[in-house]
């Protein structure tokens, strides 16, 4: 194989973990009251709704074990 001459046109990103800036960055905006309460509430409209499908679901997943099952009369040979 043969090596090229010419640098690499992006050799600069190799050097990017060795680069450290002396600019900070600007400190993060605090999140309002308003914005707070809305992500709690969309966080608690989320949990009910899965909970309320859990609990509406529940009866069709739940087999009776108390009753026989049904036999359809072609097994009994009628």
């Amino acid at each position: 194989m043969f090596r090229r001459r010419e640098p690499v046109p992006f050799a600069f990103l190799a050097e990017a973990e060795r680069f450290r800036s002396n600019v900070t960055p600007p400190p993060r905006r605090r999140a309002s009251v308003g914005e707070m309460a809305g992500r709690w509430l969309l966080g608690l409209t989320l949990v009910a709704g899965l909970v309320g499908a859990l609990v509406l679901g529940m009866p069709a997943l739940s087999t009776q074990s108390g009753t026989p099952a049904q036999q359809s009369q072609a097994s009994q040979g009628h």
